[in-house]
């Protein structure tokens, strides 16, 4: 980041002098560096974006808008973070569509006998958290995979919790969407990305319009580029996406399952250590579910909250 603002500050795409084709080369290897991290089949399938709320909002205002009608059903948890629930009461308000929330479990993981008891034929879309910031409970994503596919239901998962903290294949997933933000990654604020499977980004609209999401531009009509310039209207966050870029090497460079390993050990220690207190409650499953648990944990101390 700073070598481009000491040395190549320019805008990206649009430039034919040296600075902007150099900075174009950084912007764009870094789409490639996050394409390499979690191992989308395309560079062209991740879209930068500002954070994973603009991710999922791009998702719900142009697959969203695009696809669904009233009685059309989208699939939430009672578990989601705001930015996984708001986009699609706005977009549920305007198709007429309609939301459901899975319940926890027991121990506090999303139920996937609940989610199977709620897909229907009219399922468009199940959006989940892959791992909770709260709860620290990890999906169970080939389940969902299984119940959304023999009905045509679309996945996105909220990846903000899983792409800085553990391995992540977005082919083996199997599902269309992902979203993440930098600042959880050891990347700047103000920069995030969408991986979409290719062609399901090719059938959906632009949400915001501009220079760079065009092909051709007329008085009363224009024609859109691909994917993923199609979602990236206007300057983008330039040195931001630069430095995701330069976070994933520095997270590859020591390598994911470390990263995982070590966080499950420390976690693991802080919940044993947590769980000997008196009075104090500690949500979310423990660490030796199925699925394990992530190295985080919210707790209450009886008579403070």
């Amino acid at each position: 980041m700073d070598d481009y603002y000491r040395q190549y500050n320019s805008n990206v795409h649009r430039g034919v002098h040296h600075l902007s084709a150099k900075a174009t080369t950084a912007y764009e290897d870094a789409r490639a560096k996050v394409a390499r991290f979690i191992n989308a089949a395309s560079d062209r399938e991740v879209v930068f974006t500002r954070n994973a709320s603009e991710a999922i909002n791009l998702v719900a205002s142009s697959w969203g808008m695009a696809n669904l009608q009233p009685g059309d059903e989208i699939i939430l948890s009672v578990a989601e973070h705001h930015s996984n629930m708001v986009p699609w009461q706005l977009v549920a308000q305007k198709t007429g569509a309609v939301l459901k929330h899975v319940q926890l479990t027991d121990t506090q993981e999303l139920d996937m006998q609940h989610l199977r008891q709620l897909v229907t034929p009219s399922t468009k879309l199940i959006s989940l958290v892959h791992v909770s910031n709260m709860l620290g409970a990890v999906l169970d994503v080939e389940a969902v995979v299984a119940a959304a596919r023999p009905v045509g239901a679309r996945v996105l998962l909220d990846a903000c919790q899983s792409v800085p903290h553990m391995s992540i294949d977005v082919q083996a997933l199997g599902v269309d969407w992902i979203v993440a933000s930098g600042h959880k990654a050891m990347a700047p604020t103000g920069i995030g990305f969408l991986w979409g499977r290719l062609e399901v980004l090719e059938t959906m609209p632009p949400w915001m319009g501009g220079g760079e999401m065009i092909q051709d531009v007329f008085l009363d009509h224009s024609t859109y580029a691909a994917p993923p310039a199609r979602f990236e209207a206007g300057t983008p966050s330039i040195a931001e996406a630069i430095g995701l870029g330069a976070a994933c090497d520095y997270l590859s460079a020591i390598g994911m399952d470390k990263v995982h390993a070590y966080e499950q050990e420390i976690g693991s220690y802080l919940y044993e250590r947590l769980a000997a207190l008196n009075n104090v409650t500690i949500y979310g499953p423990p660490p030796n579910v199925k699925r394990g648990r992530a190295s985080l944990a919210s707790f209450n101390v009886g008579g403070l909250h």
